[in-house]
């Protein structure tokens, strides 16, 4: 059985997860710019990264993965 996060998702946040062993580490972010530049970051370091999206509350939107700075 899976445990449960340890925080619940805030609606209008920006998320991405940087898969490492034997954590994942979720990131938020309020502004899309930042959450962007910061995903595209990790991701020129080497890691490995899962885009979520926007959390509205009920789906993520945005879940396109970003392929540049904004």
């Amino acid at each position: 059985m899976r445990k449960k996060s340890g925080f619940n998702f805030a609606e209008n946040t920006y998320y991405f997860t940087i898969k490492s062993s034997p954590n994942n580490i979720t990131i938020y972010r309020k502004d899309k710019r930042e959450a962007v530049n910061i995903f595209i970051k990790y991701q020129e370091m080497g890691k490995d990264c899962q885009w979520h999206g926007k959390w509205d509350g009920k789906n993520w939107a945005e879940s396109d993965v970003p392929s540049a700075i904004l």
